[in-house]
């Protein structure tokens, strides 16, 4: 039976299929016209229109009569160059990715990342000043980037993201673990907030895990992430008391204002922070809750860029302390507002009206 009136409703934002494409080069054979044709294809008599326009090739042809060579040019539709032509614009079609047009970009945050040890969102800091903001990536994108293998940096070049582990405890504390001093539930508020200055954090990082081996100690100031890095002798209360002796002995009486408090884990090695001085609030974290020493991790993360674990540090020069100690207080942060601690240390002091070396 022939369908006489078509009601059918033409199809909107779809483009046509290959098999409507070679219907089309079959209609217009037998010279349908381009209404006729999206009547009997339910679309609209544009898009017709349009693809006559996109698939229409000029041919060319020559006729021999009377020893004479005559040639003649006609306008055709043919489905296969119709088809050449949509296939063509599709893969032009859409916007370029952004890493395409920044090969300079790349280069200069691979260098950054592995061979000056910055991090990503660093990177993407920094370059907002060197190159113009169009081809500048987020941090969020420059990850993605790295993950698909755009740059020659990889995920095993980023120490901190490789290390991070999913939390496994819930909180609790483990029983029977003595509590070396005052708990960090005492902690004020202020301490906690990092509102105000002069607090800071101790722990100490192990190379190899002999008797004999150096470790560092390393004290941070939680509100500007200003890190001390100390070479001592060995994991052990004497070494811990002697370097903290000759510190608070610097600040010339003013650790009140400067080393107002201290928090510790319940190593043996700060068994003594307590009898130190009495201008100075001494707290501890419960057993086994590194999490709250959150400050001293996170600058860990950073020394172990330049010191791997299991290294051992006898070979470590203080010199060589004293660059990674200069290199993380002189690298900007976005918790600062992409300050540097040494920058915020100093402005800290200059409230108090210190002249303090740092």
């Amino acid at each position: 039976m022939t369908q006489v009136d078509d009601n059918t409703q033409p199809l909107k934002g779809k483009h046509l299929t290959y098999g409507e494409i070679q219907q089309i080069e079959a209609y217009k054979k037998v010279d349908f016209s381009n209404r006729k044709i999206a009547r009997l294809l339910g679309r609209s008599p544009q898009t017709i229109n349009n693809a006559i326009k996109a698939g229409t090739v000029t041919q060319k042809r020559q006729q021999k009569q009377n020893g004479k060579v005559y040639t003649y040019y006609d306008e055709v539709y043919l489905a296969d160059a119709h088809y050449k032509a949509y296939i063509n614009n599709r893969a032009n079609c859409g916007r370029r990715p952004k890493w395409v047009e920044t090969d300079k970009f790349i280069d200069w945050a691979d260098q950054k990342m592995l061979k000056d040890k910055c991090s990503l969102d660093v990177v993407v800091q920094k370059a907002k000043d060197r190159f113009p903001e169009s081809i500048v990536p987020s941090t969020s994108t420059l990850y993605n980037w790295i993950d698909s293998g755009i740059m020659r940096t990889k995920n095993i070049d980023l120490l901190e993201k490789v290390g991070r582990k999913p939390r496994t405890t819930k909180g609790e504390s483990r029983r029977n673990v003595k509590v070396l001093g005052t708990s960090i539930e005492e902690r004020p508020e202020s301490v906690d907030n990092r509102q105000e200055f002069g607090h800071w954090e101790i722990d100490t990082v192990v190379g190899n895990i002999y008797a004999d081996e150096p470790v560092l100690l390393t004290l941070v100031e939680r509100k500007t992430r200003f890190e001390k890095i100390f070479k001592i002798e060995g994991q052990r209360a004497v070494d811990v008391d002697r370097t903290l002796k000759a510190f608070i002995q610097k600040l010339n009486g003013l650790e009140g204002q400067i080393f107002k408090s201290v928090t510790s884990d319940n190593g043996s090695e700060f068994a003594n922070l307590s009898q130190l001085t009495t201008e100075t609030d001494v707290y501890f974290c419960h057993p086994y809750a590194s999490y709250e020493r959150g400050t001293s991790e996170n600058q860990h993360k950073i020394i172990r860029r330049f010191l791997p674990k299991h290294q051992s540090l006898k070979e470590v020069k203080d010199s060589q302390v004293r660059r990674i100690q200069q290199w993380m207080n002189d690298y900007p942060r976005r918790i600062l507002d992409y300050k540097t601690p040494h920058q915020a240390f100093v402005h800290e002091l200059s409230k108090l009206d210190l002249q303090i070396a740092a």
